[in-house]
């Protein structure tokens, strides 16, 4: 019997809880509006979203042009400018009464994310709610955080579509509970309708949000440049990232600038290989398109055998699937490791990096194949990509230097740990890293020689939530580190002289403990 679309999770139904929640992010026609001077207003230029999971279209993005978001920009600046006169007692009321209404609607948000960035019932959860227990914390703890400090005025977010609650939600909330006006991008590969949806919701609150839709070149040197733009979060790849921090270089801004690099998992003298394969089948959570997904392996030659057997073994069990599909109505949906990719596009350029790989004389280990069972029949899926692995991937491939935020590991095999670190090293800069061994003595001084701002001993290590800090290395990441109480100071202004810790062109100020 041929599978069916969850009523569950039936697109059509969830729009209609999303016009009875926020009737305000649509205009007469039913067009999406965007969120600037305090209301929902201009439709803009619209612009067709397909959804990954099955190519189908879920509506249009409300473009602006740039003299718009301008308006948008001057609109933030003047609520900036009376938001920093209300109490914390009163911000922190407001920002909690925001989280409980989010808590309230969990359960559409986390559905929304399915259709519109392909993520599993699971991991649209998993978003919403590390957006909301994570603000809670800062809620539950800014008084110690903030001290004395000042706000900054207008901090302005641009962030990519994988993460649009518990990265870009997130910050924004942490920014205006702190005393600033914030104004948001909606990622244009997905995102936009739940973003409406708790944007909504927070202006409800009385929060000075403000979201706005358009193309990152049109928008770009208003959300960056404007001077009244006081602070500039940005998650994103390496190429957008530098030519914001050139532009930043001449104007004294505060900054956050995440970029990729390419994360490595080191492996010498190590024999540990079950817990190997737990870490392997986790670290596909999402089709690797995190920004702390391990996708390099750097393995001493002598274990390449035993680490070819676990590789297959842990690859081959992951369930790859439209997330969306039951046998039955009653059904509970589907426990699959990852659905699509984000488009059709980036699958494409997927193709693209493995064909490049291989024409310049790498060596495929791993080519997955897509169960038939697990997609409706004749549905789209173009966006949909199984796992691949290449050995021996050459210095002169694309891949070699390049994260593919995708579904492809590759695997560097070497003879001394020399050449273990400097592989490991090879993108000047990470975010995340580990290194396994037997020897956790070693493994803890070796960790010391890679270039990654956390380094896990034996585990993969993840953003992290809460007290712990974030930030990256060398080209993986400028500006001020973010995350616990850095992520309140990047925020906020304390004495003049006080130095705000992040990787900056001139130094790196790091934190005592990470």
């Amino acid at each position: 019997m041929a599978k069916i679309v969850s009523p569950q999770v039936d697109f059509a139904e969830l729009i209609r809880q999303v016009k009875q929640v926020t009737p305000e992010i649509y205009d007469q026609q039913g067009n999406y509006l965007n969120l600037l001077e305090g209301r929902w207003q201009e439709p803009g230029t619209t612009r067709e979203f397909v959804t990954p999971i099955d190519g189908s279209v879920l509506g249009s993005l409300p473009f602006l042009d740039k003299a718009t978001a301008l308006r948008a920009v001057h609109g933030a600046h003047r609520e900036a400018a009376d938001w920093c006169r209300v109490d914390l007692d009163e911000r922190k009321q407001r920002v909690q009464d925001c989280l409980d209404q989010l808590l309230d609607n969990v359960e559409l948000i986390g559905k929304l994310l399915m259709w519109e960035i392909g993520k599993t019932y699971k991991l649209g959860f998993t978003d919403i709610d590390r957006c909301i227990d994570g603000v809670q914390w800062y809620v539950d703890n800014i008084e110690e955080m903030l001290g004395r400090r000042e706000p900054l005025g207008v901090v302005s977010n641009i962030a990519s579509w994988n993460y649009p609650m518990s990265v870009l939600m997130h910050a924004v909330l942490v920014q205006v509970l702190c005393g600033n006006a914030a104004i948001a991008k909606t990622p244009t590969d997905g995102g936009f309708i739940s973003l409406s949806v708790t944007f909504a919701i927070a202006r409800r609150c009385g929060l000075p949000v403000t979201l706005v839709s358009g193309s990152g070149g049109e928008l770009s040197d208003v959300l960056v440049k404007d001077q009244a733009i006081e602070c500039l979060s940005f998650v994103g790849g390496r190429y957008n990232g530098r030519n914001i921090a050139d532009a930043l270089a001449s104007v004294h801004k505060r900054y956050m600038l995440e970029m990729e690099g390419v994360n490595t998992y080191g492996i010498w003298n190590f024999s540990d290989w079950d817990s190997l394969g737990d870490q392997l089948k986790k670290g596909y959570d999402y089709g690797k398109q995190r920004c702390t997904a391990y996708v390099r392996f750097v393995v001493e030659r002598r274990l390449f055998p035993q680490f070819l057997e676990t590789y297959w073994t842990a690859i081959r069990s992951l369930k790859i699937g439209n997330p969306t599909l039951v046998d039955n109505p009653g059904d509970k949906l589907p426990d699959l490791h990852f659905g699509p990719v984000i488009n059709s596009r980036q699958a494409e350029d997927l193709d693209r990096l493995y064909a490049d790989a291989l024409k310049t004389g790498a060596t495929p280990f791993y080519e997955g194949k897509l169960d038939d069972s697990l997609f409706l029949p004749n549905q789209d899926r173009s966006a949909y990509r199984a796992p691949r692995a290449l050995v021996d991937l050459p210095r002169q491939s694309e891949l070699y230097f390049k994260e593919p935020f995708g579904p492809i590991d590759s695997v560097v095999l070497v003879d001394r740990v020399e050449e273990l670190v400097g592989e490991m090293n090879i993108s000047n800069g990470a975010l995340v890293a580990a290194v396994a061994s037997d020897d956790t003595k070693w493994a803890q001084r070796t960790a010391k020689e890679v270039r990654a701002f956390k380094v896990g001993i034996n585990k993969l290590r993840s953003r992290g939530d809460r007290e712990e800090v974030f930030g990256g290395l060398g080209e993986s990441w400028k500006g001020a580190f973010v995350g616990g109480k850095l992520l309140v100071e990047a925020v906020t202004q304390g004495a003049p002289s006080e130095l705000v810790l992040g990787n900056y062109q001139d130094a790196t100020l790091l934190p005592e403990k990470i």
